[in-house]
């Protein structure tokens, strides 16, 4: 066949041709390029989990499988599932009342903060100066533990404000970290009304964020100010009340410096938690198998927890 393109033109082709080959890889390469790029710039920071996350997590794997007093680690010696089996085996008070001791904590802790958080929100949405009343409830927050825990201890101690404001009632004093029956409950007072600050500042702007037209039509037909807030503010409030259950039970069930602060776990096992005891069993008893074993226990607690109230909202939000 006879060619009869021009010679310019057939050198053109041949050089499009010739030239149009490479730039076939051009994508695949400049995309591994940005991909090395990111990794690059995210190096710093997989670096630091690698480091500080990824490493204790797999070290704590192995103490929890293994025996050791906390010096030498060439003295770490396997046991296998041994300090687990131990934390659940008769006479151990792993499961009551440390155990037991948590999970009340953290309900007892959920329900205070939660119920207070709502009214108190709910409350300040209808004030003037609200960013004044917000920032009062937010000062618990921003004040250290340790500060807390001791003006709340000499508040209940027998010649306290708190038992100075029974007395003044006609009602006798209350040993309320003294007696095995009122030492949790009195804790979790404290732990609810250090925590509140954040579930309101959460829940006020949840309240923001509900449109004023829903409660024009509620005005509209008639509806009073319990079915309104039955029925439009809790509702339209889930994903904000979800948030700050989450972060609460969180909270209580990894709670420890409180505790040891006015309490030390006592009177007896009353306050013990589950982070105190793996203080315990770590600093003071140098079984760091089994401080580590209670770990995983609870972080296998605070996983199911989690996921159970996860699961809750949705069946709630799917319903309403």
């Amino acid at each position: 066949m006879v060619n009869t393109l021009a010679p310019e033109t057939a050198g053109q082709a041949d050089r499009g041709t010739r030239y149009a080959r490479p730039t076939a890889g051009r994508p695949g390469r400049a995309r591994r390029r940005q991909t090395a790029v990111a990794y690059l710039f995210l190096a710093p920071t997989l670096l630091f989990f690698a480091v500080f996350l990824f490493l204790p997590l797999g070290f704590a794997l192995l103490l929890s499988m293994s025996r050791w007093t906390g010096f030498d680690l060439g003295d770490i010696e396997p046991v296998g599932l041994d300090n687990f089996t131990g934390l659940f085996a008769d006479g151990s008070t792993f499961l009551t009342p440390v155990l037991t001791n948590t999970l009340l904590y953290a309900l007892g802790t959920v329900a205070l903060a939660l119920t207070g958080s709502v009214l108190v929100a709910a409350c300040i949405d209808k004030l003037r100066f609200q960013g004044l009343w917000r920032t009062l409830y937010f000062l618990p927050i921003v004040t250290t533990v340790v500060a807390v825990g001791n003006v709340w201890k000499y508040m209940y101690e027998p010649g306290g404000l708190v038992n100075g404001a029974l007395n003044a009632l006609g009602i006798g004093s209350v040993a309320f970290l003294q007696d095995p029956g009122t030492a949790l409950p009195s804790v979790v007072v404290v732990q609810a009304w250090a925590s509140v600050g954040t579930a309101i500042l959460v829940l006020t702007a949840g309240l923001k964020s509900i449109p004023g037209s829903y409660y024009e039509a509620a005005a509209l037909d008639g509806a009073g100010p319990v079915t309104v807030f039955l029925r439009i503010t809790l509702p339209l409030l889930r994903p904000s009340l979800l948030f700050v259950c989450v972060t609460q039970f969180l909270t209580g069930l990894q709670s420890f410096a409180l505790i040891i602060v006015m309490t030390k776990g006592g009177p007896g096992d009353a306050t013990a938690v589950a982070a105190l005891e793996m203080y315990r069993q770590a600093f003071s008893y140098g079984d760091w198998g089994t401080a580590s074993a209670a770990a995983f226990v609870l972080f296998l607690v605070v996983l199911v927890v989690t996921l159970l109230q996860l699961l809750l909202f949705r069946r709630t939000g799917e319903d309403a």
